[in-house]
């Protein structure tokens, strides 16, 4: 997998020796000298990782980190530090400003290409994610619920042969506010509803293969989106790296502190739950697309592709189809004398009073304003106008709600016009238009009625 990487290191022999590690594997490289020519490339030039020596005069990494994670066209791009600093502290100090891997000089091959291959499933999915969000209904920075959504505690599943091992995982984490659970307790997980969040797999003297396991949670539909993260001994390193090439997110060597512990599993949490609001945000945006927002209906722009398909199906197979076009009658008084919520309020029960009258099949939209339209496939003329009077009782049989303005309930009624697809010469145009003249004759003859066209 191939990618756009943004090396920035203040000494040249440092940025060509990365340079030729990643070309050697075909990445793409850019380069930068310093924090502030490091975020001005990060803005025009959008890699897809940035590699960051924390060592640098004037600005140092940990500052350019926190400003690149602070800007919402740069947050979302993974930051690996580079550095010669060993301590624990200095390693968490990356984290807390916003890093998402650290990687000690003299930097190993095999580490840094495992990391890479993480980091770059990872952007595989936001990437895709983000430009689906951007193509849709933009919502724009992280609302109220979605920052708690990040920063809640976490379910922490812990995977080691251990009992000391668990022991040493489970008392900091709990102090944290986190709930630990083993694979003994896992039940009663799965009882509460609660949702896992993290898995720590240990690595090193287990009784089992344990990259097999990570390989299989990595492959199960039901675990597939869990943060992976594994624990392993210095001498074990090398199944550090296998377990990254398997899907493990992250790697803590043993003996553990417990400020990286902590912090490791906040940005691993923090990462999965932010491609979980992206998928939602997507999903949000595909249902505003075609869902009228004040009544939960289809809009006009679902009603014209369904009402296309449909006619399309009718003309191949030779079924029949109907619409029925549906009008509020005197609509414009009610909001004229009582105010636009209680407009609001007759819609909304208006249009639950339908869908509590139709067929699962048959497709309810608001076009706009007080019109209705109800799609019928496999349905003739006849039984639409039956249908369509069955919606013309319902409305009219009891009054409907019109807010505290109303000294009483709203007595409603509709007008309906019932059309039937004609063959393949007909367009939507001309069936909606039937429909149209149909229901205006509705109208004319004194409304609260159902009429059809003839054919």
């Amino acid at each position: 997998m191939s990618a756009r990487i943004l090396v920035v290191d203040d000494i040249l022999a440092n940025r060509r020796l990365m340079q030729a590690k990643l070309e050697a594997k075909y990445y793409s490289v850019l380069l930068a000298e310093n924090g502030p020519q490091a975020i001005e490339v990060a803005h025009s030039s959008a890699p897809e990782i940035i590699l960051l020596d924390v060592m640098m005069p004037g600005m140092d990494g940990y500052e350019v980190c926190r400003q690149l994670k602070a800007s919402p066209e740069t947050a979302h791009i993974p930051v690996v530090m580079l550095t010669a600093l060993s301590e624990t502290a200095d390693r968490v100090r990356g984290l807390d400003a916003g890093a998402d891997d650290f990687l000690t000089k003299p930097v190993d091959d095999f580490a840094l290409m495992s990391r890479l291959n993480a980091l770059l499933r990872y952007n595989a999915v936001t990437t895709e994610l983000r430009q689906r969000e951007a193509s849709g209904v933009k919502i724009g920075a992280f609302n109220e619920d979605e920052a708690s959504t990040l920063n809640r505690p976490v379910n922490v599943l812990v995977v080691d042969t251990s009992p000391y091992n668990i022991k040493r995982l489970r008392e900091p984490l709990e102090r944290a506010g986190h709930s630990v659970i083993t694979l003994e307790e896992a039940d009663a997980l799965k009882k509460s509803n609660e949702k896992l969040d993290v898995v720590l797999l240990g690595l090193s003297n287990q009784g089992y293969d344990p990259l097999r396991l990570c390989a299989h949670l990595r492959t199960n539909d039901a675990t597939r989106a869990l943060s992976i993260i594994v624990t392993v001994d210095e001498r074990d390193i090398d199944l550090a790296g296998r377990a990254l090439e398997l899907g493990a997110s992250d790697v803590i060597q043993q003996p553990l502190a417990v400020e990286e512990l902590l912090a490791r599993i906040r940005t691993q949490t923090r990462r999965s739950r932010y491609v979980e609001i992206l998928r939602n945000r997507v999903d949000r945006g595909l249902e505003l697309s075609v869902i009228d927002q004040l009544t939960g209906l289809y809009n006009r722009r679902y009603m014209n592709n369904q009402l296309s398909l449909w006619m399309k199906r009718s003309s191949m197979g030779g079924t029949p189809l109907s619409v029925v076009s549906v009008d509020i009658d005197h609509f414009k008084k009610v909001n004229d004398v009582y105010g636009h919520e209680a407009g609001d309020r007759v819609l909304k029960e208006f249009a639950e009073r339908i869908m509590a009258n139709v067929r699962p099949k048959d497709i309810v939209c608001r076009p706009g304003g007080e019109e209705f339209l109800v799609i019928m496939p496999e349905t003739g003329g006849d039984l639409a106008c039956s249908a369509a009077e069955r919606i013309r009782r319902a409305i009219a049989a009891e009054p409907f709600d019109g807010g505290t303005r109303s000294s009483s309930r709203l007595e409603v009624t509709v007008s309906a016009g019932v059309a039937t697809f004609q063959g393949d010469e007909d367009t939507i145009a001309d069936m909606m238009r039937r429909a149209d003249d149909a229901l205006y004759k509705a109208k004319s003859a004194g409304r609260n009625q159902v009429k059809s066209l003839a054919a």
